[in-house]
């Protein structure tokens, strides 16, 4: 009888200590039911749209809501098989602490940047993200259309927000046109 030789899961412990196969240390990485998945380099047109979230995003937490912040790229645990996962949105806004300074831990808002050619895992993680009982809204951006789409807990249908419409964010009392998050791409 022949048995197939398994690498072990990383745990989440081992994965925030893991380092990287040598030349791909520059990649994002996220942990993926125990195994390192590397994350392709995002556009531009994604990195305009995180960028301005991020400023718009920040900018009214400050005036509204100075308890929260805005993180960039922010490892989270979603609940489902939380010893193996640490996912890796966008961006996640929390209103809590800082508990171990290595994933975000009471985000309220997550926000995910859909590229065409990565839309099921986005979609995956949307879903995995959705597990964690802080989070009240995960935003999805459209990267090629001035789109939105917010999940929200508790209803099963998105609330879809297109062009010049008001994206309303209840989870922060955020409210303004969802084309400002698209104002330095060449969507506009």
């Amino acid at each position: 009888m022949s048995q197939a030789l398994r690498r072990p899961l990383l745990t989440v412990d081992d994965f925030q200590d893991w380092e990287p196969p040598a030349g791909m240390e520059d990649l994002r990485w996220e942990l993926v039911d125990g195994e390192p998945v590397a994350m392709a380099p995002p556009g531009l047109n994604h990195g305009a749209i995180q960028s301005m979230a991020a400023m718009l995003l920040a900018l009214h937490l400050r005036t509204h809501r100075p308890g929260c912040r805005v993180i960039t790229t922010p490892g989270v645990i979603p609940q489902l098989r939380a010893r193996f996962n640490e996912r890796i949105p966008d961006l996640g806004v929390s209103c809590g602490s800082f508990t171990d300074g290595r994933s975000l831990a009471d985000p309220v808002l997550l926000v995910e940047i859909l590229s065409p050619s990565h839309e099921a895992k986005t979609r995956v993680n949307a879903w995995a993200y959705a597990t964690i009982q802080s989070v009240q809204e995960v935003l999805i951006l459209s990267s090629t259309a001035v789109r939105g789409e917010i999940l929200r807990q508790g209803e099963e249908t998105p609330e879809i927000v297109v062009g010049t419409e008001t994206l309303r964010l209840a989870s922060i009392g955020y409210a303004g046109p969802l084309a400002d998050f698209y104002a330095t791409t060449d969507l506009t």
